[in-house]
């Protein structure tokens, strides 16, 4: 069991201030920003489920507003219902499978996500091709949420390749995160992953993620987004590496 004292709390409530930051800048990256710093720390499960409320509570108003979405769930609810289905399978491994090796596949995956939006990789290209693309993508999303806590790969490539409008991406990455955060939630809890001291904990990194949200929306009108970006990923490729090396070796 974590052991819940004003250092870790502090740790939080900095990785939630700074994740929250990323997300008022550029519109994403709390799970992925909070996820590779707490792993580092608290270790993998305990990320997982620090990431719960101030996930769920930032992407709500993102999914709701927009004014897409019945457009978005009957365009994309087979990718969304293969996406909550399989997470329950991720977690599965999770409970079973010792965790250094899914901290290693989450740093694998984090630094392929700042490789390919460094390099400009569009990966979106490959992973939408196929008669069953929808529900390929969605089922690999759900089921590397479950066992990483990371929804971005293959799932914002493949809703990036669908050519939506931009506030419609948007609106669909909310809708994403939302109910794939939602599904790990309830698997966790089901696998008894969660006890009340890491649920209380997720429910107070609410605050400092939405404070440092505001400060990110006020930084994004002084800052270039495009050198905000690069910083970003420059940023997790390094601390995806860090995560891979650190499970291999350790």
């Amino acid at each position: 069991m974590l052991a819940i004292d004003p250092l870790l709390l502090a740790l939080v409530a900095a990785t939630f201030l700074i994740a929250g930051m990323v997300k008022g800048v550029i519109g994403m990256g709390l799970p992925t920003v909070s996820l590779a710093l707490l792993t580092a720390t608290v270790g993998l499960p305990s990320a997982m489920a620090l990431l719960l409320a101030p996930t769920i509570v930032t992407n709500v108003w993102q999914a709701l507003v927009g004014g897409y979405l019945t457009a978005i769930l009957r365009r994309l609810w087979v990718f969304l219902l293969a996406s909550v289905v399989t997470v329950w399978l991720g977690v599965t491994i999770l409970a079973r499978v010792e965790v250094r090796w899914l901290s290693a596949l989450l740093g694998v995956l984090i630094a392929f996500y700042a490789l390919s939006g460094l390099l400009r990789l569009e990966i979106g290209r490959v992973v939408s091709r196929g008669r069953h693309a929808e529900a390929v993508n969605g089922g690999l999303t759900g089921l590397l949420t479950g066992m990483t806590g990371s929804s971005v790969f293959p799932g914002v490539a493949y809703l990036q390749a669908l050519d939506l409008p931009r506030d419609m991406l948007i609106q669909a990455m909310g809708v994403l995160f939302v109910v794939t955060t939602t599904a790990l939630g309830l698997a966790m809890g089901g696998q008894r992953l969660l006890s009340a001291e890491l649920v209380g904990l997720s429910l107070a990194a609410v605050v400092p993620a939405l404070v440092g949200m505001q400060l990110g929306q006020r930084l994004r009108r002084r800052l270039s987004e495009a050198t905000f970006r690069r910083v970003f990923l420059s940023g997790l490729l390094a601390m995806g590496g860090y995560l891979l090396l650190r499970s291999l070796l350790g």
